[in-house]
């Protein structure tokens, strides 16, 4: 489990918190079978640390997307291993979409999201153009982007942003035992639904056929059977 440890800047990035974060997933997924993002104190992410800017008109914003953020965010994105996001509080900016990255995003109630860039005259990024809208769709998207408005935990559920919104004295224990249920499930290629964004159909089935393949060679399988068979739990390794 990792988490953002800036309570004073309410978890905001800067350069070495990126690195930092890319790197723990990355080392995270070769040993775990699940990995959990959350943050600490009342927030989850408030986005970029305005304060790790000193000059704005001398900012190499692209270099900084490029070369800090895609790793970041390709990690987490890409991960061998399922991920969640357990969001304490408001996700704001970049913060919101590093949340989105997750395959499973699961938030206490009182959390907000906001894509706040238009705040300060800019556009989504860290991925924010690529998630929101095969999440909630065009409009919601657009309303989000344009608007800078926060969206509640629960609106954010009915919208399709999240997994889910939980009750505040639920939520450490919900997520806690929903990346447990993760890490004792079986070794699935999870990946394929993400790969499906950018997949043609045909393409996507190849896919698909190629991935149960793998699937159907496991360890896990052949227990998921013989669990079934026997009518008891099964006893997944991960393999």
């Amino acid at each position: 489990m990792l988490r953002l440890n800036r309570p004073e800047t309410m978890n905001a990035l800067n350069a070495q918190m990126r690195a930092e974060i890319t790197d723990a997933v990355r080392r995270g997924a070769e040993t775990a079978r699940v990995a959990a993002l959350t943050g600490s104190g009342d927030a989850f992410c408030s986005g970029q640390d305005l304060g790790d800017i000193p000059e704005p008109e001398r900012l190499d914003m692209e270099r900084i997307l490029l070369e800090e953020y895609a790793p970041m965010i390709g990690a987490i994105a890409q991960c061998a291993v399922p991920t969640i996001c357990a969001v304490n509080g408001v996700a704001a900016g970049a913060g919101a979409n590093l949340a989105l990255a997750a395959d499973v995003v699961i938030a206490a109630r009182s959390a907000k999201f906001v894509q706040a860039f238009a705040r300060i005259g800019l556009m989504p990024d860290a991925g924010g153009t690529h998630w929101l809208p095969r999440t909630v769709g065009a409009a919601k998207a657009m309303g989000a982007a344009l608007f800078a408005e926060p969206v509640s935990a629960c609106d954010a559920e009915a919208w399709g942003m999240i997994w889910e919104a939980v009750a505040d004295d639920e939520f450490e224990a919900r997520w806690r035992a929903r990346a447990r249920q993760l890490a004792q499930g079986p070794g699935v290629a999870h990946r394929s639904i993400r790969e499906s964004w950018d997949n043609g159909f045909d393409e996507q089935f190849r896919l698909e056929a190629r991935l149960q393949q793998r699937c159907g060679a496991t360890e896990d399988f052949r227990e998921g059977v013989a669990a079934f068979r026997a009518k008891r739990p099964a006893k997944f390794q991960g393999r």
